[in-house]
């Protein structure tokens, strides 16, 4: 399997570098940090941006419109943006590909590809409902970072696991990371 994986300068980072962990020897992955992003992984958390570049088997520039994945010619099996700023998901569903996070978006929707964001916004505004509903009716899945409580977590490893779960539920990767309902 071939996902591409943008990690945006929504609050939330930590998600993003886990589901990459977790693709780990799962996944062949393209990592794409905006610059915004690269300032939250340093607010954040204690990984440095490299250790997190690491984690993928290959980077992409924010800017490089001529990565492969800026193609529909190119196969990839889809894209998860996690986190998923508000200015990315209004790309994204207005169709603006001013950044190759929201090109590839654009290609996975164009494609018929599998392309889930993962906002971490709260509360939402009008605007932002509105483009969640348009980037639905183009056929992304809204995954919002909103993890549930029935397997009782314990930390906030917990908590991300969940949402991580959940994309690699949505992408079709077996995993444990949490426990599901019986």
């Amino acid at each position: 399997m071939k996902l591409v994986v943008g990690i945006t300068g929504a609050s939330g980072v930590s998600y993003g570098i886990r589901l990459l962990e977790v693709l780990q020897g799962r996944a062949d992955t393209y990592l794409i940090l905006t610059s915004a992003a690269r300032q939250i992984i340093e607010i954040e958390s204690n990984i440095s941006i490299h250790a997190v570049e690491s984690l993928a088997t290959s980077v992409l520039g924010e800017y490089d419109f001529a990565a492969p994945v800026a193609s529909g010619s190119h196969l990839f099996d889809g894209m998860v943006v996690v986190p998923c700023s508000m200015k990315t998901l209004g790309s994204v569903a207005n169709g603006i590909s001013d950044t190759l996070v929201a090109r590839t978006a654009d290609v996975c929707l164009k494609e018929g590809r599998k392309l889930i964001l993962v906002p971490r916004e709260t509360p939402l505004s009008l605007i932002h409902i509105e483009n969640m509903l348009r980037a639905k009716r183009a056929g992304a899945v809204i995954l919002p970072a909103c993890p549930g409580f029935y397997q009782k977590p314990e930390t906030i490893e917990d908590l991300i696991d969940i949402i991580v779960g959940r994309i690699l539920d949505q992408i079709g990767i077996e995993h444990e990371l949490y426990e599901r309902w019986d």
